[in-house]
């Protein structure tokens, strides 16, 4: 069984930083990305970045230059730094770790299955 486990959200001041962190383990997974979406009150979930096995990596809009996802495959980890956060920020932060297809010790970069993690609230104070 998969589990998908974030941290660092919280409270912090307009302007301020937060890194959130996202680490999936059990013997099925293997890494093949890891997304990051976030709802915010009386809005729909909306994915704000990820990053595939291969380092190439998506920003929304809303956060391209603010926003940077590195990921460390061999942990299974993804990051999330977040700089200049906005009120608009404020919302629960969901992980989404993408996995790959094992074969015994052989994984498959086939991006088959996502598991999703139980959030984490980020809340930027005006």
């Amino acid at each position: 069984q998969v589990q998908v486990v974030e941290s660092g959200g919280g409270l912090v001041q307009a302007g301020g930083s937060l890194r959130l962190s996202c680490t999936a383990s059990g013997d099925t997974f293997c890494f093949s990305g890891m997304r990051w979406y976030r709802q915010a009150p009386g809005k729909e979930r909306e994915l704000v970045t990820f990053i595939t096995s291969g380092g190439s990596t998506y920003y929304a809009d809303s956060v391209k230059g603010r926003f940077t996802i590195s990921g460390d495959n061999a942990k299974n980890t993804a990051y999330l730094q977040m700089n200049s956060l906005t009120p608009e920020d404020t919302a629960v932060y969901y992980c989404n770790a993408v996995s790959g297809r094992r074969s015994g010790s052989v994984c498959y970069d086939t991006m088959e299955f996502d598991y999703w993690g139980q959030g984490t609230r980020v809340t930027v104070s005006s």
